[in-house]
């Protein structure tokens, strides 16, 4: 077994730059403020019992406010709001500013507009080098919209979409619990 070359960091944020990722806001509100960040390092962890997870950096004073107050809202964005994923990805000192928004049924920020909202309590936090790996217990989800708006995405450090290809439907499970007796370890979610 050989020893291996270190990683240049320019090399690896370029690789994985290839794997396009949704763009989400997580907010909640600390002592009375309300306090968000833009965030692609999201995904769906669990079905049964229904968990997300986030990574924020460890720097990151927004992950401080949602660490306070044990609860976040997952706002998932669509691909005209990418001035609301700019915005929370800055340094501004109020990021909602102009931004209108109301409360999720945990009090967390649901930004008006987006294509959906995950309302969770921080149900565990994992080292994750230089990023926190946040799990999220969720408790409400909103309607999925009748419309169908695309997502706005985040490919190669730039903003970009999709054009679903409407000749290639894709598997959904209708029957959520033959699904869940059926899963295997080879089962995307």
């Amino acid at each position: 077994m050989t020893a291996t070359q270190p990683i240049d960091p320019r090399t690896f944020r370029n690789v994985l730059g290839q794997f396009c990722t949704g763009v989400t806001v997580i907010t909640t509100v600390h002592e009375n403020v309300p306090v968000g960040f833009a965030c692609q390092s999201f995904a769906a962890l669990s079905l049964d019992p229904p968990l997300v997870l986030f990574c924020p950096t460890k720097q990151s004073r927004a992950w401080k406010a949602i660490e306070a107050t044990g609860r976040f809202c997952v706002n998932m964005l669509h691909e005209n709001q990418q001035h609301v994923s700019a915005q929370f990805g800055s340094k501004a000192a109020d990021k909602f500013a102009g931004i209108d928004w109301h409360p999720s049924k945990l009090g967390s920020p649901v930004i008006d507009g987006t294509l959906a909202h995950i309302d969770c309590t921080v149900h565990s936090v994992h080292d994750g080098g230089d990023h926190f790996v946040v799990f999220g217990a969720v408790h409400s989800l909103s309607e999925v919209p009748k419309t169908k708006p695309r997502p706005l995405l985040f490919y190669r450090g730039e903003y970009t979409g999709i054009e679903p290809d409407k000749n290639t439907p894709a598997q959904w499970r209708d029957d959520l619990e033959a699904f869940l007796t059926a899963t295997t370890d080879d089962t995307w979610l």
